[in-house]
């Protein structure tokens, strides 16, 4: 399975990592808006990709590894002791939203979005472009009762029995697939 840093934006791109890799999938890069999406879909068989239908955007990326640096007496991966395994770090903003902080293992960090955002809302558009299934979301936080909460309004929007606009403002998500709305959205 490729994932959304592979930033598979077109069909070339696909077809290289899926038969380069030998890859079941590749997650649809969270660059494209809806329309871009649909694109993509209708350009190559769309079984080649999961569309991640729930995140916390990544906001950016470094090098340096916060956890290390504050969570550690170590210098580096080697004698660091992994605090990023045990500790949950946010960064708080100037408005008091707490974006969560990431390590991956190469101890580069990831700063995510406070607000998860949804592609709830546009669900109809690109099943009707040939996915009939969101298959994957991607929680960064674990909450008491959050996560089982937020996997039943998702299943009650696929079987139907709400619409997206419910969902969204149920959970107080963005409404909006892909970084954004793209240059031509009002």
């Amino acid at each position: 399975m490729g994932d959304f840093s592979l930033n598979v934006a077109n069909r070339i791109t696909a077809d290289y990592f899926k038969n380069h890799f030998n890859l079941e999938r590749v997650t649809a890069s969270y660059d494209l808006n809806v329309m871009q999406l649909e694109a993509l879909l209708q350009a190559a068989p769309p079984e080649w990709f999961e569309v991640t239908i729930h995140q916390h955007m990544p906001m950016f990326h470094m090098e340096h590894c916060v956890f290390c640096a504050f969570l550690s007496k170590g210098k580096d991966y080697h004698d660091c002791g992994r605090p990023c395994d045990k500790h949950a770090v946010s960064l708080r903003d100037r408005v008091g939203a707490e974006h969560p902080l990431k390590a991956d293992a190469g101890c580069r960090n990831t700063v995510f979005n406070s607000q998860a955002q949804t592609g709830g809302g546009v669900r109809g558009a690109a099943a009707g472009a040939g996915r009939e299934k969101f298959s994957r979301g991607i929680p960064k936080r674990k909450t008491r009762g959050g996560g089982a909460h937020d996997i039943a309004k998702y299943r009650q929007l696929l079987r139907g029995d709400i619409t997206g606009t419910q969902l969204w403002r149920e959970l107080k998500l963005f409404n909006q697939l892909g970084v954004t709305r793209g240059q031509m959205a009002g």
